[in-house]
């Protein structure tokens, strides 16, 4: 079983296709706000549902309330497996779910932005505040420095990501950043879309990272 699991990896590899069982662990960034409209827990439950279905574990920040919450609460109904990474002062304030399948406790919010990217194969943006903010554009930018070459897909909920996509075009025409690193993400506005473009991302060649200077 391990040789077949093994050609089966580099038939998929060689077509430059990562197949659902390479994909062990998906990060998903999302807020824990409780004041946002329903679609938006609506969404991010399903993706978790989405997940587990396909036997993909989810790493996330250990929140219980907003879209974390939600997220969680999807993964668990379908009898999956969800990891939280918090940092122990968010813990203090009780701030942590507990029915996370599993929860790491760090010190600092580095070291669980770290961790989270670490046991990943993928990462998932969702709406959310300042931090999902944060969390994406961090992962972007090792990406864009070549410290990771994973698949990043932002989840475009009605439109939430328009103005940051923008933006993004923006600095690309005022020559911040190049048109190459607009290939660094995939865009979707449908929960059905996150796996196929998690799985059909364009490869990212860490020797990009020459590019990262314009």
């Amino acid at each position: 079983m391990q040789h077949f699991l093994y050609f089966c990896a580099l038939f998929w590899r060689s077509k430059k296709i990562i197949h659902p069982f390479l994909m062990k662990n998906i990060a998903v960034y999302c807020a824990s706000s409780s004041q946002v409209r329903q679609v938006y827990y609506d969404e991010a439950y399903r993706l978790g549902q989405l997940f587990a279905r396909e036997h993909i574990g989810v790493v996330y920040g250990d929140g219980g309330i907003g879209l974390m919450g939600s997220l969680a609460r999807g993964v668990l109904s379908e009898k999956g497996e969800i990891t939280g990474v918090i940092p122990q002062f968010m813990v203090d304030e009780g701030w942590n779910n507990p029915a996370s399948t599993r929860t790491i406790v760090v010190q600092t919010m580095h070291e669980r932005k770290a961790r989270i990217a670490e046991m990943a194969d993928g990462m998932v943006a969702l709406p959310g505040g300042i931090g999902t903010f944060e969390e994406l554009l961090e992962c972007l930018t090792w990406k864009q420095l070549g410290l990771h070459t994973k698949p990043v897909v932002i989840l475009n909920t009605e439109g939430y990501y328009d103005h940051l996509l923008l933006a993004i075009d923006h600095m690309v025409e005022e020559k911040f950043i190049r048109p190459v690193h607009r290939e660094m993400y995939s865009v979707v506005r449908r929960v059905e879309d996150v796996l196929p473009a998690l799985l059909n991302t364009k490869p990212w060649d860490k020797a990009t990272r020459r590019d990262a200077a314009i």
